[in-house]
């Protein structure tokens, strides 16, 4: 579904992905984690060319997204993307920010992406909130808002770039538990994330990334016990352990 190959990208002077290579099978769920700085987002971010590459190769689907000849709107409606920022537009109501892109992009009927809109809210827990506008709902349900939305589009492909790290300790539990229903619902994702607990129960492969490397790619059952590398165990003692 996803092919990354020997991608490399430089902000400046700074080279941020070195030679990264990864597949990402349909109705998969992979973990990117890793240190500060990594590239994980960087990465994410190339998938649907919000950052350009240098060298390499990524296409979604069969469609190769950073080619000059690809009509990278027309692509874009197959990946959906979350933010660490909700990103919601504040003078809209919640399911007017759900509605909005599929009647303006798809140019679907109003009465459909409503119907539509509200299917997707509601299997997030949010029958209550078709009205309330972002400034009168909590960071997790924004969050769950700012899904419902991307799943509006119906993509084939969900990438969740640090979806909790702006929220409240108590609100990561509601957005990890949407993202775990769409798992379970056999949609194609990659999540950056540091929640370890969640990449250990949820994810397909874990993906460890450090100094724009991956350094290393496992189940996992696997990754979390038996790392094989120093970089990966020298990470794990620090995170897992506070």
């Amino acid at each position: 579904m996803i092919s990354i190959k020997q991608v490399t990208k430089s902000f400046g002077g700074h080279q941020v992905l070195t030679d990264v290579s990864l597949e990402v099978p349909k109705s998969s769920v992979i973990a990117v984690i890793g240190p500060s700085g990594a590239g994980k987002s960087t990465l994410i971010r190339t998938i649907n060319a919000l950052e350009p590459i240098d060298t390499g190769e990524i296409t979604v689907d069969g469609i190769s997204i950073h080619d000059k000849k690809t009509d990278i709107n027309k692509a874009r409606l197959n990946i959906g993307f979350v933010f660490q920022s909700f990103n919601l537009y504040p003078f809209l109501t919640a399911l007017q920010n759900v509605t909005m892109a599929p009647m303006k992009v798809k140019k679907m009927s109003k009465e459909a992406a409503e119907k539509r809109g509200k299917e997707l809210l509601t299997s997030l827990g949010l029958d209550d909130k078709f009205d309330a506008y972002p400034n009168r709902l909590s960071g997790g349900q924004q969050q769950r808002v700012a899904i419902a939305r991307a799943l509006a589009m119906d993509p084939q492909v969900m990438l969740f770039d640090e979806p909790t790290s702006a929220l409240d300790p108590e609100m990561v539990t509601e957005v990890l538990d949407a993202i775990r229903k769409l798992a379970q619902d056999g949609m194609t994702m990659v999540v950056v994330t540091h929640e370890m607990g969640f990449a250990k129960e949820i994810c397909d492969e874990i993906v460890f990334m450090a100094d724009g490397k991956i350094v290393e790619q496992a189940p996992p059952s696997k990754f979390f016990t038996n790392p094989d590398s120093e970089r990966a165990k020298n990470f794990l003692s620090k995170v897992l352990n506070h």
